[in-house]
């Protein structure tokens, strides 16, 4: 059986047959969240566990290129609010919004990537996602700064102040998001509304660069 699976697997080019098993990933996470095991994405993508390992060498590997296709699609999401045709408090609240609304669409992507399994399977114990978080929120933290730093003139210190204000308001959003979701203590307007507030004094004050697009 597992030779007829290695020569279905070997006639299709490379990229195909990633895209698919990370899309048999994603169905899998989306009804498991980090309970999700290697066996049940076999299972759901029709190969052998051995194939799956072969593709993605192991658990935190698949877990990585998830991480990877989320997180570029979120980032793009958060780059399209920023780019909107709208003033600043605008669109600082529609980067909050998309990053809120994300993790509210889809909230056992979000307990996958960022949270370790509370429970085990009989023959494999979940992702232990917990110490890759750390990355995919860094990652964020870098890409936000990178677009202060290009947009809000910050003065002489504009680059290591534009890195701090991307990981502090990524690890806010983080923070209040992962609460509010376990709790939904208010609405996401709410939330929005109260978080913009807390950034709002010292983002107001800077000015934008000269020909950069704004922040």
């Amino acid at each position: 059986m597992e030779t007829t699976h290695r020569t279905t697997e070997q006639q299709k080019p490379a990229d195909q047959r990633r895209r698919e098993l990370l899309e048999a990933a994603d169905r899998v996470v989306l009804r498991d969240g980090p309970k999700a095991s290697m066996n049940a994405i076999a299972a759901e993508a029709g190969i052998t566990k051995p194939i799956l390992y072969r593709h993605f060498g192991d658990k935190g590997g698949l877990y990585r290129a998830l991480a990877t296709r989320h997180t570029d699609a979120l980032l793009a999401a958060l780059r399209a609010a920023l780019d909107a045709p709208a003033d600043r408090r605008r669109r600082v609240e529609s980067t909050l919004d998309t990053y809120l609304a994300s993790i509210e669409a889809l909230p056992q992507v979000y307990r996958f990537l960022m949270h370790p399994a509370e429970e085990t399977h009989q023959a494999e114990q979940g992702f232990d996602v917990g110490r890759h978080s750390a990355p995919v929120l860094r990652r964020m933290g870098e890409e936000l700064g990178q677009v202060i730093a290009e947009r809000i003139d910050l003065g002489p210190v504009g680059e290591a102040q534009a890195r701090i204000w991307g990981h502090g308001i990524v690890g806010m959003m983080h923070a209040a998001g992962d609460w509010w979701l376990g709790e939904r203590p208010c609405s996401r307007q709410e939330l929005v509304t109260a978080l913009a507030d807390l950034l709002w004094g010292r983002l107001a004050q800077a000015g934008d660069r000269d020909g950069a697009p704004g922040f």
